[in-house]
């Protein structure tokens, strides 16, 4: 009847934290949402250590939460889509064509580099003087135009 009662119970200090499925849900769907640990404490209503201590593989795995976010809300639309659920068709549809999208975009943002690209041949390089000496011209230019840009604004015709 009623619940067991601890070991702890009648002991000094405080009762040691004890984990639970819902807080590692919690805090995976968190790191989904790029938190951080200390924002995630607050939320769990626990110290930053307490989370570090205790969800130590979670936060292991935050760059991949995302990821695993996307994948379980795309599994559960197909799911409701084979079903026969037309919303979760539509948005089966939505959610594969944002996740193409992103795919395209990954792919134009980082070209991949060659071996070449990475690093000027000797002769192409230039010194730190050399470097100086260009950017105090590319300044110079610079202020130069602006100095006639302010001089045409203040022109009184």
């Amino acid at each position: 009847m009623g619940h067991p009662i601890p070991e702890w119970k009648g002991q000094r200090g405080r009762p040691p934290y004890e984990p639970t499925e819902k807080d590692r849900n919690k805090i995976k769907l968190l790191l989904a949402l790029g938190w951080s640990n200390r924002r995630i404490a607050n939320a769990i209503g626990r110290s930053e250590a307490t989370i570090k201590r205790y969800f130590r593989a979670e936060l292991k795995e935050r760059t991949s939460m995302r990821d695993r976010l996307e994948a379980r809300r795309l599994e559960k639309a197909w799911e409701l889509a084979e079903s026969g659920n037309v919303g979760a068709m539509r948005e089966f549809g939505r959610l594969l064509e944002r996740n193409d999208r992103m795919e395209v975009e990954r792919e134009l943002g980082t070209p991949a580099k060659t071996k070449q690209e990475t690093k000027p041949a000797a002769s192409e390089r230039i010194g730190k003087k050399q470097l100086d000496e260009i950017r105090a011209r590319d300044a110079d230019a610079d202020l130069m135009a602006e100095l006639e840009q302010e001089a045409s604004q203040n022109a009184r015709h």
